[in-house]
């Protein structure tokens, strides 16, 4: 199913709740992220035809009742927040992309794309993200960011798992992709029954092996097998390898180039089946003089080309 747009909104979801803090005392930086892309250019670089700019939600780094999650009941709202936010977009024939912020505002987005229809996901992302409690430990906190694969096919924190008026799970195991998990084939990585479910994977191996052409055509055998559902597309800019964008909660290498990730969002964003997007975990506070914003926005600016010329058509 072809969802024709006539713009784009974009959507500023400053959140940082989804994130532990990595000292006594520290507050993670990726809310700071969409106003110091804004200044970066991106704002200019899109053209929005509505930007909508959410509050920032409070973090605390105390238990909150009734959940493992931290800042889970806060967290909870701010996803709300999204999915209305996105779910208005839809309605207008935008589509929306929704800058963060940690991961965890993933599963909101989805929930207000589910208000239109069912989905598949493409999930760009040096993680998995597949913490669930079937593979965690027993700390009393855990981080939402590690865990929004998992939520949106149904694992998780019953909290963030059901939304109104939407059947579980926000996305079938069956129809998520996951594309550049660089840590999968580490002995002790944590996230290993990955591999007892549907979702299928590439991992940045892999994708350093087939390059973009080959990956995309890959995902597109798996979205094709229902093509009368679209799909959402997830963007963690920390599959981009550590040398070009270190400003991120877990940087690593091997990973992308940003001209190879310009390539994959250009081949996802041109179907006219990709409903929405998200980019996460730019932390500006590990990037004082803005040098990787920059980077990042021009990468962007390249990748999303096909926005530009699918709103010229509508």
């Amino acid at each position: 199913m072809e969802y024709p747009i006539a713009g784009t909104a974009l959507i500023q979801a400053p959140s940082n709740l989804g994130l532990r803090p990595l000292r006594p005392g520290h507050e993670p930086g990726t809310w700071r992220a969409p106003q110091a892309l804004t200044e970066a250019g991106l704002e200019s670089a899109l053209r929005p035809d509505r930007t909508v700019d959410l509050a920032r939600p409070r973090y605390s780094t105390e238990k909150q009742p009734g959940t493992v999650l931290r800042n889970g009941p806060a967290i909870r709202r701010f996803n709300e927040q999204v999915a209305d936010a996105v779910d208005a977009a839809l309605r207008d024939r935008l589509f929306p992309i929704v800058v963060g912020g940690d991961c965890s505002i993933l599963v909101g987005a989805l929930a207000g794309a589910r208000r239109h229809a069912e989905l598949a996901l493409v999930h760009l992302d040096g993680h998995s993200d597949f913490r669930h409690p079937g593979n965690y430990e027993d700390f009393p906190l855990h981080s939402a960011a590690g865990m929004d694969l998992a939520l949106a096919i149904g694992l998780g924190d019953p909290l963030m798992l059901r939304w109104d008026g939407i059947p579980d799970p926000l996305v079938p195991a069956e129809r998520a992709i996951q594309i550049g998990e660089r840590e999968g084939r580490d002995p002790d990585w944590g996230w290993e029954d990955i591999n007892d479910t549907a979702i299928t994977r590439i991992d940045m191996f892999e994708l350093l092996e087939l390059g973009p052409e080959q990956a995309l055509r890959r995902s597109f055998a798996v979205l094709d097998r229902t093509p009368e559902i679209p799909f959402w597309l997830h963007l963690d800019v920390d599959i981009l390898d550590q040398a070009v964008m270190p400003a991120v909660d877990s940087p690593g290498s091997p990973g992308l180039d940003h001209d190879g990730l310009a390539a994959l969002l250009r081949g996802f964003l041109a179907s006219p089946r990709c409903i929405g997007l998200n980019v996460t975990i730019y932390d500006p506070d590990l990037d004082p003089d803005g040098t990787y914003a920059r980077g990042l926005v021009d990468m962007l600016a390249d990748g999303l080309a096909p926005l530009t010329v699918m709103r010229r058509r509508s």
